[in-house]
């Protein structure tokens, strides 16, 4: 197959089409190397640059602050679950969370673990169908810090306006928005994201830690579960994903020559906005999962009328090229996941054919 189909995965999810090219094109040999991404020694001074240049890139991008230490370190999201409780918990022993759907109840689970966990709100009583408000949030002033996932890839909802904690450290899990537009760094203690939505392949998950965060971690602790360790070895004290910080580097160039986040942002949200215009001029044939002061700009999730529709558009889809539109099942429905790289045509073709499949099944 030469032609590219429309890929809506969650994630891994689609990569820029200039990346990958470049990628492929230097596949065998990078310039200057001799030999492949994937065979070049992390020890090496071709690598030292690529990481260098990534970070350099990603701090330019997000205006990273020297206050802030760059790690690009394994086990995805799913370990810093662990990492940031038993890094960040003591002495206190405990942390606010807020849960807003099913990757933050897996971080509760494990915050659990260290300590004792505030559940300062939660909208799993409404199937996750929207952000907390400001006000609902009961934080408690003395927590070690505040939990929160910045967009929910499964129920469809996303911060719009980033929470405030006081003077308690904020902590994201940032893993499907991150790079999706400018944030204020300088609000947060902690950020994590796997990179496999809107960074790169998977296999990589980039943090950001304020130094005085870093401090905490207790010596006590094992080496490699430790953010001194990875501190002080630049990700480099076990051998780290060469070719998934590589590919990083990359799409943090692709991100800058596009104009940067604020250029990013503006894609995004023309994105989005068409296809949630065709879920709600569609008479209620198509139904959003998320109330509309909550919807993400990665992750559109609707519903048709009936589960049979749903099964016919979704097989009619597959088809036609438009590839991963199945909800998760947690939510059933369709989900559409139009993360940074996803080009603005695919959404116009999308809806052109959800448009066309209302009139014949209407």
């Amino acid at each position: 197959m030469t032609k590219r189909i429309y890929n809506f995965s969650a994630g891994p999810a689609v990569l820029p089409e200039e990346v990958l090219k470049e990628a492929q094109e230097n596949l065998f040999s990078l310039p200057g190397a001799g030999m492949s991404i994937l065979e070049i020694s992390h020890r090496s001074k071709t690598f030292d640059k690529i990481i260098a240049e990534a970070k350099a890139d990603l701090k330019s991008l997000l205006g990273i602050s020297n206050d802030y230490e760059l790690l690009f370190l394994q086990g995805g999201a799913s370990l810093q679950f662990s990492m940031v409780p038993l890094n960040l918990m003591p002495p206190k022993n405990k942390a606010d969370y807020i849960v807003t759907g099913s990757w933050s109840k897996k971080a509760v689970k494990e915050a659990k673990r260290v300590g004792i966990v505030n559940i300062a709100a939660s909208t799993e009583g409404e199937n996750f169908k929207r952000i907390p408000k400001q006000e609902e949030l009961k934080l408690d002033p003395d927590a070690a810090y505040v939990h929160f996932t910045s967009n929910n890839t499964i129920y469809g909802t996303e911060w719009h306006k980033e929470l405030e904690a006081g003077n308690v450290p904020l902590v994201c899990d940032a893993s499907s928005d991150i790079l999706h537009k400018k944030i204020d760094i300088n609000k947060y203690a902690l950020i994590y994201a796997g990179a496999q939505k809107n960074m790169g392949p998977s296999g990589v998950t980039f943090i950001i830690i304020r130094k005085d965060m870093v401090e905490r971690s207790l010596d006590s602790l094992h080496t490699m579960l430790n953010y001194k360790t990875h501190v002080e070895n630049n990700s480099l004290y076990n051998t780290p994903t060469t070719f998934g910080i590589y590919i990083i580097s990359l799409v943090a160039k692709w991100i800058k020559k596009l104009g940067g986040l604020d250029a990013m942002y503006k894609i995004n949200k023309e994105k989005a906005d068409i296809l949630y215009k065709c879920i709600d001029d569609s008479g209620g044939y198509y139904k959003g999962h998320a109330e509309k002061d909550s919807r993400s700009l990665m992750n559109i999730t609707f519903n048709l009328t009936t589960e049979e529709l749903e099964k016919k558009l979704i097989s009619e889809a597959t088809a036609a090229g438009f590839d991963g539109l199945k909800g998760h099942r947690s939510v059933g429905g369709l989900r559409a996941s139009i993360y940074n790289a996803f080009p603005k045509k695919g959404v116009e073709d999308l809806v052109s054919f959800m448009k066309d499949f209302q009139k014949k099944n209407g």
